[in-house]
């Protein structure tokens, strides 16, 4: 698979999170092989974790490894600064990022700590987001700490 496919993966985790009345937000994890080996999507709302953003789920969803430093993090919007952190300590070395107009997180600091950083810039990804945000900036909000 290539990365516009991984990003098609990680789309349809963002759909699922909105029909279960969360965030559109999916991350996949990928084998260098492009074999998917998790996926995950926003559960804030639907578990009531703070915690639980598209790309700590998937990384949860992917057990224990120690394969970490092969994998690509796929996901449909820049992580934020937890999901950084997350993919940073398990020295996940490339992500792909679906969009970073809606929401940019600190991607810098991937590249600070040697991760390769891809933004596809699709327009499914930030037309879903920035309607979701304009539909319930309440919880988009609240996603981001604000």
């Amino acid at each position: 698979m290539n990365d516009q496919a991984l990003l098609q993966e990680a789309l349809k985790e963002a759909r699922k999170g909105l029909l279960e009345g969360g965030l559109p937000i999916g991350s996949v994890l990928a084998n260098q092989q492009g074999q998917i080996v998790a996926r995950g999507h926003n559960l804030r709302v639907q578990s009531g974790d703070p915690t639980a953003h598209a790309e700590t789920v998937c990384v949860r969803n992917a057990g224990r490894r120690r394969d970490w430093a092969e994998l690509t993090l796929v996901s449909t919007l820049s992580p934020c600064i937890m999901c950084t952190g997350t993919a940073l300590l398990f020295r996940i070395p490339r992500v792909v990022i679906g969009e970073n107009r809606n929401f940019q997180g600190p991607e810098e600091l991937f590249r600070q700590h040697g991760a390769s950083v891809v933004v596809l810039d699709d327009a499914e990804c930030v037309r879903m987001m920035r309607e979701f945000i304009s539909e319930h900036p309440d919880l988009w909000n609240e996603d981001i700490g604000k």
